[in-house]
Parts: C-alpha cells; sequence; structure tokens
C-alpha cells in the first residue's frame, strides 16, 4: 500500500519505519524540516533502538521518502497515519490542537476522485474521532465522511524503548471505524503480524488505550505500596511479588476484571482493611491500596440510586450471597443494599435459591442477624413470587432461572449487576456500568 504518516515523533517515526519494513511505499510528513531532512536523508529523527537501521533501508530501497507538502503526500497514497501528540492540556484533559490542525489539513487535500482512509494513530478520549477529527476533515474537505473518504481508528501500544519489537509482535490490532469496509482493509495492512484483532466502534477502540495505559500505571503504583510496606516490615518485596506474579490463574490473568458488582465476601472487604491498618501502624501511606474499600463502597452506592431512580417502592432482588452458588452474605454487598433500601422504608422481597435462613451457621448467620434479623420473612422460596411483588427487578445472580424470567418481566424496569447472559429484557433495562 502506498501511506502517508503525519508525524515523525516516536509513534511515527517507527510506523513509518516497520510498514516500509513490510514492503509498504511510506512518504513521512511533519512540519518539522528538520525532522523532515533527518529523514530523507536515511537518519532517524528520534532515538530508538532498531529503528536507525530500518530507515536507513526502506530510503535507500526507495520505499521510504519524506515531505512537508501534505498535499503531495495525500496525492500520491491512499491511506493517512495520523500520529501527532496529543498532550496534557493544563487542566489535566486532552489537548487536540496539533489534531486538529493534521485533520484540517488532511481534508483540504482529500481527493474527490477516488477513496483515501485516515487512520488516527494518536492516542484520544472517546469521542475525540466524532466531536474533533470528523468535522475537521468534513468541513475541510466538503465531502461526506464514509461515503468519499474512510476515517479508522487505531490506537498504538508501542512502548519507548522497544518500539520495533512491539510493532512486528503486538499484543493486539486494535480498529474501529463506522465502516466495516474501512477497517477490514487497515486490518490487512497487519495481516502477517501475530496478536488478536479487534474490529470496533471508535469510542471502544478510543478507550482501549486509556484502559491499558491507567492499568499499566496502577500495577506500578500498586507493586510499589506492596513495595513500601514490605520494606517496613522488612520483607524481601521481590520475593513477595514473585509469588503474586506466579499466580496466572487469578492474579495475573483475566479474572476479576469484568465490569459488575461491588465486591464482598469474608475474605476481600476485611484483607484489604487490615492491610491498610497495618501500613498506617507502620507509617506507611497507602493512598492507592487505602482507596480500594471506598472505591467498592461509591460503587455499591451506583446501585442503589439506580434503582431508587426508577421511583419504584417495591423492590425484588434476586440474589443476596456475595457470590452466586454460595449461602455466604457475609459482607455481601447486596445484604447492605437490602439493609439500605429497607431502612428507606422500600417494600423489598428477595430470592436466592442458595440461601435459606434455617441453614445459615456460625458466623454467617450472626452476620445476617446484627444486618438483616427480619431476612426470613422477606424471603421468597421461587424467583415467580418476588416477580409478582416487584415493580423493579434488580438482578444480583447469574443463576440460570432468573435470567430466563427476567425475558418475561414484561415493561418492570430491570436493574442489572451482574450482566444477564443472551437476550436483554424488551422492557427498562440498566446495568450498573455498561
Amino acid at each position: 500500500m502506498r501511506i502517508a504518516v503525519f508525524g515523525l515523533g516516536y509513534v511515527g517515526t517507527v510506523s513509518a519505519a516497520c510498514l516500509a519494513r513490510m514492503g509498504h511505499e511510506i512518504v513521512g510528513v511533519d512540519v518539522n524540516e528538520e525532522k523532515v531532512a533527518a529523514l530523507a536523508a536515511g537518519r532517524p529523527p528520534v532515538l530508538e533502538p532498531g529503528v536507525a537501521e530500518l530507515i536507513g533501508e526502506a530510503v535507500v530501497a526507495g520505499r521510504l521518502t519524506a515531505t512537508t507538502d501534505v498535499a503531495t503526500a495525500i496525492s500520491t497514497t491512499d491511506m493517512s497515519l495520523i500520529c501527532v501528540g496529543t498532550p496534557s492540556a493544563p487542566s489535566g484533559g486532552l489537548s487536540t490542537d496539533a489534531l486538529t490542525r493534521v485533520a484540517e489539513a488532511i481534508g483540504t487535500a482529500l481527493p474527490s476522485d477516488r477513496r483515501h482512509v485516515v487512520v488516527v494513530r494518536s492516542t484520544m478520549l472517546p469521542g475525540t474521532l466524532d466531536s474533533v477529527v470528523l468535522p475537521q476533515l468534513a468541513k475541510a474537505s466538503g465531502m461526506e465522511p464514509g461515503e468519499d473518504f474512510g476515517v479508522c481508528v487505531q490506537p498504538e501500544f508501542l512502548r519507548e524503548g522497544s518500539a520495533v519489537r512491539d510493532f512486528f509482535d503486538p499484543p493486539k490490532t486494535v480498529i474501529g471505524s463506522h465502516q466495516r469496509a474501512d477497517a477490514e482493509q487497515l486490518a490487512a495492512l497487519y495481516a502477517e503480524l501475530p496478536g488478536p484483532v479487534f474490529l470496533l466502534e471508535p469510542q471502544v477502540a478510543e478507550l482501549a488505550k486509556y484502559v491499558d495505559n491507567t492499568f499499566h500505571a496502577l500495577k506500578v503504583a500498586f507493586a510499589n505500596e506492596i513495595g513500601a510496606i514490605c520494606k517496613a516490615d522488612g520483607i524481601d518485596s521481590h520475593a513477595v511479588m514473585d509469588v503474586f506474579k506466579s499466580d496466572t490463574k487469578l492474579n495475573i490473568s483475566p479474572a476479576y476484571l469484568t465490569p459488575g458488582a461491588p465486591f464482598g465476601g469474608s475474605c476481600l472487604p476485611k484483607d484489604v482493611r487490615a492491610l491498610v491498618h497495618h501500613a498506617r501502624h507502620a507509617d506507611v501511606t497507602t493512598p492507592l491500596i487505602g482507596a480500594i474499600v471506598s472505591s467498592n463502597d461509591a460503587h455499591a452506592a451506583r446501585a442503589y440510586e439506580l434503582i431508587t431512580g426508577t421511583g419504584c417502592r417495591k423492590i425484588g432482588l434476586f440474589g443476596l450471597a456475595f457470590k452466586h452458588g454460595t449461602d455466604d452474605l457475609r459482607e455481601s454487598p447486596m445484604v447492605g443494599l437490602a439493609e439500605r433500601l429497607l431502612g428507606r422504608g422500600y417494600e423489598l422481597l428477595i430470592h436466592d435459591r442458595h440461601v435459606s435462613t434455617s441453614q445459615l451457621l456460625g458466623a454467617n448467620r450472626a452476620y445476617v442477624e446484627e444486618h438483616i434479623p427480619h431476612l426470613s420473612r422477606l424471603l421468597r422460596a421461587t424467583p415467580e413470587e418476588v416477580l409478582d411483588h416487584a415493580e423493579v427487578c434488580v438482578i444480583a445472580t447469574s443463576d440460570d432461572e432468573v435470567n430466563e424470567l427476567m425475558r418475561r418481566a414484561a415493561n418492570r424496569p430491570v436493574i442489572d449487576l451482574v450482566r444477564l447472559d443472551g437476550k436483554e429484557p424488551s422492557g427498562p433495562y440498566e446495568g450498573i456500568c455498561w
């Protein structure tokens, strides 16, 4: 393919060099004449391992050129990759100034006699394509996005210092577009590279990069706070984290990373509180770990607000235990939710096929007697009994019987805390975070 790469910083230079290595004809474009001159002479405008060799080879082979002239670059190519910076604004938000300028420049030069695909690789917040890039391209070109030219989002997952290796061995390829054909054309560009390919709506693709980087930052901060606690205790932090990292079933895995109900149970809440208390007594500040419980409480408050926001007084709660398939009610967020609803005078009935007050023993029974002493009066043996009572249904279990029943909930609002499997109810429906 013939591709123009706009922005010759780390992402643009690496992309240009690696695509040229794959056999494509690349035109690098930048407003900085020194960068353009360096690339045209076969020298990388940035320092990155492996890039100098790729650029020198591509320039000699005639597969890589550079220019400051946008019109020339667009007229000789079929696709443009936008790789300009999107730095933080003083407020902490995203500065899209460079993105706006390059979109206007590309739009002005877009050909009317053939389809050109514009791909944004710059990191941008969800909605930026639709609110900034598409309007600017349409205004400058006088043409209709999607009909007269294609537009895609393709966030990059390149790390400085290993960007060339990351390009040729990506963890995944993420493409967002309103036009499936454009997304497939772009995906074909990377067909020989490993890793899964995701063709998505633009906003999903835009947010994917932020989710990755935020989680990477979270991991660094978490490891450092654990390290600080270890140091205060005279414990080898690397030995502790080696044990942690060895668990690829629960720790370094997809486990616990699906949005849904708040956490609860007899382990997570008390252990987080205990570690925070321990750190405090050791004079170790752990703002990240210390915020976990309050974050969970805020998520539980979202569930309550969704329910009360319906204006309904008769509540049907399906699921009470902290985890489906158990009868453990200790620190279940659903017990807390039920307690709060009852305290505000809501008429509540509950079904959980695994929970029977006569079977509760020990600490489990004591917890219920303290928080919902009249639970037996609220429990119903069948979900149909709760459905008959409910003006609004709250789903806190992945029980197949309940999920199937919700599809027959008529026009009752359904508040879903676990994400129903399969088809959503036909009536009013809202998930806790979807």
